[in-house]
This record gives C-alpha cells, structure tokens and sequence, in this order.
C-alpha cells in the first residue's frame, strides 16, 4: 500500500511494509513536524517509521501506569504524565522523536501553564517503554541506551508477557 502527499512542493511517496512505513526521501526534523499526521510516527535518522499499534494487553498496562503516575503527579502536583507523546531528542548527533508509551516530566522542566499541542520540547524526567509482541528486549535495550544518552534521566521497559520490568537511570 502506497500513500502520495506534497510537502514543501516535494512528492513524498510513502509504502507500508510488515506494518512499517518507510519513506523514500529524507526530511528534517522541521518538516517531520509539520507534517499533519505524525501521530503515529517516529523520526529516526531522517526517516518516518510508523510506530507500531498497541494491542489490548499492551494497551491496557499502558493505562494502569498511566493512571498511577498521572494520579501521583496530580496529588504531587509535580509533573504531568502523558501516553504517547512525541519527545524532541538528539540520537548520535542527529535530530530523533521517538514516541514512548508514557513519559513524564516535572513542573520543574516545563511549567504547569505550558499547554502547547506539540512534542515535548525537554527531556523527560521518565520514560516508560512497554514491549510489544513482535519486539525484542534486545530493541529496546538498544533504545534504552539511546534514550539515557539523549538526557533522559529515568527509564523502565516493562515486559508484560514476561511480568518483569527493567530500570535504568542516567549517571548524570
């Protein structure tokens, strides 16, 4: 399956494959944002790949974490969480948005009344990866070690078929 748009006077030819679009130019990070629909996207060395969609179990423990963590925050009014927010970040020197499951940052990093409908424009104080069928823990170990070297602080992988969850916080 094939999807055709302009951007920026450019024909951008997209093509799904084993649920991952790839596409066949390479963009900025400016263009990457404003393209429409880049919901369900993620910007990775240039590319938009589609992130994979959520299956019901998934989907499920990323809403018990997210009711959790948003009621702690709440009570704390300390920061907000949010599922599925695209997150501004530097990968091996180049422009990256990945799209973790849940991610949270305090008021500390991005005020109370910041209220802007974009990616978040920090880095995370947390950010929560919960594995997918089809995913291995070796992917998201590898992620992980992008996410911590970006200037993300904290980090779980959660692996729910497994019943476990990993840790991993930067030294800094």
């Amino acid at each position: 399956m094939a999807s055709l748009w302009f951007q920026n006077g450019i024909l951008i030819v997209t093509f799904l494959v084993l649920s991952m679009a790839y596409s066949t130019t390479k963009f900025s990070l400016q263009e990457f944002l404003d393209l429409r629909a880049n919901d369900r996207y993620e910007f990775i060395d240039g590319e938009i790949r589609r992130k994979m969609s959520p299956k019901y179990k998934h989907s499920r423990l990323q809403g018990r974490l997210f009711r959790l963590l948003d009621d702690w925050g709440t009570v704390q009014q300390c920061g907000r969480v949010c599922p599925e927010w695209a997150v501004v970040l530097k990968r091996r020197e180049q422009d990256w948005v990945p799209v973790p499951d849940l991610t949270y940052v305090s008021y500390e990093k991005l005020s109370v009344e910041w209220e802007e409908d974009e990616p978040c424009p920090v880095q995370p104080e947390l950010v929560i990866e919960i594995i997918s069928p089809g995913q291995s823990f070796g992917e998201m170990t590898s992620k992980a070690t992008d996410y911590l070297l970006a200037g993300v602080d904290r980090l779980w992988i959660v692996d729910n078929q497994a019943q476990s969850m990993e840790y991993a916080a930067n030294s800094n």
